[in-house]
């Protein structure tokens, strides 16, 4: 029940302390309204590093630090720049077995040595990702589980020059959803989003969206339909699953 005050039986307020001034301020209004006073904002002071604070700005289960230090996709990128340093340093080896660590302790993300990945990189329920040797990432992109940034076949680069460019370039400011392939020496461009499931072959321009074609209905309560009969090839229906 909201409260009505009558400012002619108002008595004379004592001054309030300048550090309570936002305090009172937000009790009288939550007072007026009948709800709970929200709390503070949080003063922008100390900042975790780029890697810690991008779990905080993009996961909303994102709790404290004590959570976010046990997420797999922060621990896989923290090994990765030891890696992707020992491999820049020509040490032989050492970066691939630092690399194979990473996917095991990490449940199954393979970063090779060699990939270049910029600033606030963050891998959400990091699991199943896959990024090459010659894959490029910028700044403050994010990855779900399942995405491989892969190359197009080992079968096209024999010879002298196995060593070009095989693997996708992520500019900056790019989502990736889960089970998203980005196949190829493609570039998706600053500002965009690829949707789950999405098999990108090609270049994405900047500030676009990609999206895979949704799953469709083909039995609807024990019966075929007919307009979707094409999808099926004639199989019976338990054979897709």
């Amino acid at each position: 029940m909201a409260l009505v005050r009558n400012p002619e039986q108002d008595a004379p307020e004592t001054p309030a302390q300048p550090g309570d001034a936002q305090g009172l301020s937000l009790l009288m209004r939550s007072v007026e309204s009948g709800s709970p006073p929200r709390p503070r904002e949080r003063k922008q002071g100390f900042r975790w590093p780029g890697a810690i604070d991008v779990v905080f700005e993009k996961d909303p289960a994102a709790r404290n630090i004590f959570e976010v230090l046990m997420y797999q996709g922060l621990h896989a990128i923290a090994l990765h720049r030891l890696a992707h340093a020992l491999y820049r340093a020509h040490i032989p080896i050492v970066p691939r077995l630092v690399s194979q660590f990473g996917r095991l302790w990490t449940g199954g993300i393979e970063i090779h040595p060699g990939a270049k990945i910029g600033k606030r990189f963050f891998i959400d329920h990091g699991s199943g990702v896959v990024i090459g040797e010659t894959a490029e990432i910028g700044d403050n992109v994010m990855l779900y589980h399942q995405v491989t940034l892969g190359a197009t076949g080992w079968w096209k680069n024999l010879g002298p020059n196995r060593r070009i460019k095989r693997h996708p370039t992520i500019e900056d400011n790019v989502t990736i959803g889960c089970g998203a392939s980005i196949l190829g020496p493609v570039t998706i461009g600053r500002n965009s989003k690829i949707g789950a499931m999405a098999l990108v072959l090609e270049d994405v321009p900047p500030d676009s969206v990609v999206v895979a074609k949704p799953a469709e209905l083909l039995v609807l309560r024990g019966k075929e339909l007919p307009q979707h009969r094409d999808l099926s090839q004639g199989w019976e229906p338990e054979y897709h699953i």
